[in-house]
């Protein structure tokens, strides 16, 4: 009789495991930060029951899947810059989703054409200004090489993905030579060499080296929140933010987050899954609060610390567009200089 209920009680946990064994697993190769991105998935565990094993890398991640090949265990590939999004596709490591859900919510110059990679977050490439000194509140892009702006502005460098992105658009909108000529203006009003990270700017301008200088919104909120520390709230504070648009006045540019279906993913139907709960109401919500970046959906609100930054409208040029001029901006930025 024992033996009978011993059997009976291992037969009732396994049953109980059947449904979470059913639900089985999806893997994901990020090189967005662990405490961004475990908080999303924990919450699509609890939802679905679909156990998320994660491979956290700070570079390499295409090259990894490419020498796994076939046998690659990549279900998702999450990555940041809609540059290395493209790569992913280009280099044949991914497929479509096929997921109506994600085209309805995603707009769709923000994701690929065919489905292989969605934008899940965005973050504005916006004009921090000083507060005392800047009585400017429209400023475009192409005005930053206006003479007025003359040793006054500070930036990282014009290689980093942020901004090769950003003199991508303008070759798209305007072609290589005006980007050439804008690219020389902006050099020639440089407060100091290009260098730093985007919140060095904010820094630079407390410090009254620079008067303005182009940086990510998404670090506004990391400053002025405190989560970067007293001092960081400090640069933060000390700044305005400017919404710029191009010339045309169409919009903001905007860079994004995203993932891609993996060519090979053994868990194709459950990556679809967690994508399309990477685009729900509850992640958006997420992606807005723990790192104060724009939501892709329309109907779910910026943190509050963003949404005093001014209403986003985001530059309609497709990012496919300029992910093509992506190469002839890192090879303008060397034609100029524009880092010595």
């Amino acid at each position: 009789m024992k033996s009978v209920r011993v059997l009976a009680a291992v037969a009732a946990t396994f049953l109980s495991t059947l449904p979470a064994l059913a639900a089985g697993e999806v893997n994901v190769y990020t090189t967005r930060e662990p405490g961004l991105a475990q908080p999303l998935f924990d919450a699509f565990t609890k939802e679905s029951g679909i156990v998320v094993n994660t491979i956290f890398m700070k570079e390499g991640l295409a090259e990894r899947v490419a020498a796994e090949g076939d046998n690659s265990p990549a279900d998702l590939m999450m990555m940041v810059d809609f540059g290395n999004l493209a790569d992913l596709a280009d280099r044949g490591l991914t497929q479509p989703a096929g997921s109506e859900t994600l085209d309805s919510v995603v707009p769709e110059g923000l994701r690929a054409p065919d489905g292989s990679w969605y934008a899940l977050s965005a973050r504005a490439r916006v004009l921090y200004a000083a507060k005392d000194r800047v009585t400017d509140t429209a400023v475009t892009y192409e005005d930053l090489a206006d003479p007025k702006w003359q040793g006054k502005v500070c930036i990282r460098s014009g290689q980093h993905p942020y901004n090769t992105a950003l003199i991508a658009a303008v070759i798209a909108k305007k072609g290589e030579e005006e980007a050439k000529t804008w690219l020389e203006g902006v050099k020639a009003n440089l407060a100091r060499k290009p260098g730093g990270g985007d919140r060095d700017v904010a820094k630079d301008i407390l410090a009254g080296i620079c008067d303005i200088g182009i940086a990510n919104s998404y670090y506004v909120g990391l400053m002025r929140s405190g989560a970067g520390g007293d001092e960081q709230k400090t640069w933060g504070d000390a700044i305005k933010v400017i919404m710029p648009t191009f010339a045309d006045g169409a919009g903001t540019h905007v860079n994004v987050s995203g993932a891609a279906l993996a060519k090979n993913a053994p868990n194709k139907e459950n990556a679809v899954k967690l994508l399309e709960y990477l685009v729900s109401p509850e992640a958006q919500k997420i992606y807005a609060e723990a790192n104060y970046e724009y939501p892709v959906r329309a109907d779910v609100d910026p943190d509050p610390i963003i949404a005093e930054l001014g209403t986003l409208k985001i530059d309609p040029l497709p990012v496919t567009d300029i992910v093509k001029q992506r190469k002839a901006a890192s090879m303008l930025v060397d034609a100029v200089g524009f880092d010595n």
